[in-house]
């Protein structure tokens, strides 16, 4: 693989919203990660001389979208919790201190939700809302973006 190939390999990832794309030929590895929420493309790629990626993994996350988009439909009576920084969400202050929130508790306005981590800075993220947590939309310990979903709410 020469470098037209591997800057067009690059290129195309940035564009397609797929989160990490690797490669592996004969004595040839690479791996191409993006800061982007994750999307998970499970596709076969025909090794050749010089594999072009783009066509199958085009096909595969056209058909990953639809689905998400029908998903969010579901989800229009509940108000979402969105990060309001770029960091590291972590359900407990500390491993050995229990959840803040799990689902099905209720919360208020002020509740303590998350500690999100940013530049060793820990910011606890409060609710707006008052009402019953349906889904956690993060792994503890995952990296979040700005305006990321964090959690599903049920309002009162």
């Amino acid at each position: 693989m020469d470098i037209k190939q591997i800057q067009d390999l690059i290129r195309f990832v940035a564009k397609s919203g797929v989160n990490e794309v690797a490669i592996e030929q004969n004595e040839f590895k690479i791996t191409i990660k993006t800061n982007q929420a994750a999307t998970y493309v499970n596709a076969t790629v025909p090794t050749a001389p010089h594999p072009v990626a783009a066509a199958p993994v085009t096909e595969t996350v056209a058909h990953i979208a639809a689905p998400a988009v029908a998903a969010a439909d579901d989800n229009s009576n509940y108000v979402t919790i969105k990060s309001p920084m770029i960091g590291t969400f972590y359900r407990s202050a500390s491993p050995d201190k229990p959840m803040m929130v799990n689902v099905g508790d209720e919360i208020n306005s002020g509740t303590v939700l998350c500690i999100i981590e940013a530049m060793k800075l820990f910011n606890e993220i409060e609710a707006e809302i008052s009402g019953r947590i349906v889904k956690i939309l993060v792994d503890n310990a995952s990296p979040v973006e700005y305006d990321q979903p964090l959690f599903l709410v049920e309002p009162k």
